[in-house]
Parts: structure tokens; C-alpha cells; sequence
């Protein structure tokens, strides 16, 4: 493990405040570390990867932490939940919580040189469901936020929620995504605030892995990127609505 990894490891064990890591050339070396960070996490609790997570993809998202451009992250096995799970606030440095579609993968895209078309990319998605991203910014500084120090620390994906999978669903840039608090509406947005498309945002994913030597794999799990603004619960219910495919439901406790 390097010695950034390591000091992520550490960091995240002794609940240290998120702070920009030295070093770190560029993107390149940003998502090495991540690599290392993750393998270590992996080797920790005995589980694998289950698939991804696409970041900062709406304008909105990107406005909020000053990036101009996605970036990705690992989601862990033992961080994938159910629709109905409760969780602690205070297991996290501070916990964040996305809304998003997420899409299964139906069939391996392996590295390839040329990458791949927009297409390709599409016909690979199985199944679609509403979901929840949990984020652990560390309590951030975003005034003075560093990507490649995000990258690093796995686009701090801290797990996911998912609904119920369909194997049949409307086209992805129309659907609709309410949040709800407590029973009350308090944010909205749609399928085409995600890079236009989600489709457009697996498709980078795609092509992103392919240039690190990876690639998706059949039964990945993606999170596309949040329709909405990332919210910071102490306590609540959440749920959020998605047009035409479900509901995902999220309950968050001190």
C-alpha cells in the first residue's frame, strides 16, 4: 500500500477532518492511491468490488464543489444496501446523501484501446433502479476543495441504497426524481440534469476504466450521479421517487 493509502486508512480510522493530501501529481496518480486505498479497504472487511460510482455529473453537483468534470469511485460489497435500511449519523465524519438512477450491467465491456461508442455503452444496462448514494466528506472545506485529494479518498463513496431493479424503463433523460424529507418534497430534478443523460455519464465511465486497463463487468452496479444537491442529514426519513421505475427509501438516525 503507499503511503498516501495508507495515510487515507488512517485517517478515515481515527476520524481525522478531510484535508488535500501532498504529492499528488495529477488524476493519474490520484486514482492510483484510490486503487491502493481500496484494495486495502477490500482486504480489511473480506469483500470485493461491487461496482461504481459516477461523481459531480450535474452542473448543480459541480457548481457545489467548484469541478468542472466527473470523476469516479469504487462501491464495496458491504456497502451495498437495501431500500429500508436505517443508519447512524454518527458513524460517519459527516454523512452526505445523493439521488440517483442507478444501472446494473448486463454484460462485460473489458479494456479495450479505442474504447467504446455511446451505443455500446447503452446496450450493456440490464436493469435500472431508483437509488441513494451515502458520501462521507470528512466535514470538507469546499471553499478550498481539492479534486485529486477527493479522487484519492474514493470520490468518498461511503456506500449505496437501492430500490427495486426493472429490466424495462422509459427513456433515462426524462425521468423524473423527487426527494422527499420526512414526508415533505424538497427537491426535484431529472434523468437529462446527469450530463445530459445518464447514459452520457456511463459512457465516460466506460471509457475511463478502459484507459486505466479495467472495465465494467457483468452484475456491476453504477450510481450515475445525483439528480439533485447533495443533502446532510443528522436525523430523517428520506425517500426518493422515480418516475416510472420506483421508490428508495432511506432512514438516518443520530
Amino acid at each position: 500500500m503507499s503511503d498516501l493509502a495508507r495515510r487515507l486508512f488512517d485517517e478515515h480510522a481515527a476520524g481525522t477532518r478531510f484535508s488535500t493530501l501532498p504529492g499528488l501529481a495529477d488524476e493519474a496518480a490520484a486514482y492510483i492511491t484510490q486503487a491502493a486505498y481500496v484494495t486495502r479497504l477490500c482486504e480489511r472487511d473480506e469483500t470485493f468490488v461491487a461496482g461504481y460510482k459516477i461523481g459531480l455529473t450535474s452542473r448543480r453537483m459541480q457548481e457545489f464543489c467548484g469541478i468542472d468534470h466527473p470523476i469516479a469511485g469504487f462501491v464495496l460489497k458491504t456497502r451495498v444496501h437495501r431500500s429500508g435500511i436505517t443508519i447512524q449519523a454518527r458513524n460517519f465524519g459527516r454523512l452526505g446523501v445523493e439521488f440517483e438512477i442507478a444501472v446494473r450491467i448486463g454484460q462485460d465491456l473489458p479494456a479495450r484501446a479505442k474504447g467504446f461508442d455511446i451505443e455500446t455503452v447503452a446496450g450493456a444496462i440490464e436493469a435500472v433502479a431508483p437509488a441513494m448514494e451515502l458520501v462521507d466528506d470528512r466535514n470538507a472545506d469546499y471553499a478550498g476543495l481539492d479534486v485529486l485529494s477527493l479522487v484519492a479518498d474514493n470520490s468518498w463513496n461511503a456506500g449505496i441504497v437501492l430500490g427495486e431493479f426493472q429490466s424495462h424503463w422509459p427513456d433515462l433523460a426524462g425521468l423524473k426524481g423527487t426527494v422527499f424529507e420526512n414526508g415533505v418534497e424538497v427537491d426535484k430534478g431529472t434523468g437529462r440534469d446527469v450530463l445530459g443523460h445518464p447514459v452520457t455519464a456511463l459512457h465516460w465511465l466506460a471509457n475511463h476504466l478502459a484507459r486505466q486497463g479495467g472495465g465494467l463487468r457483468k452484475g456491476d452496479v453504477v450510481m450515475t450521479g445525483s439528480l439533485v444537491t447533495t443533502r446532510f442529514p443528522r436525523t430523517g426519513a428520506f425517500r426518493f421517487d422515480l418516475g416510472g421505475i420506483g421508490s428508495v427509501a432511506l432512514d438516518v438516525l443520530p
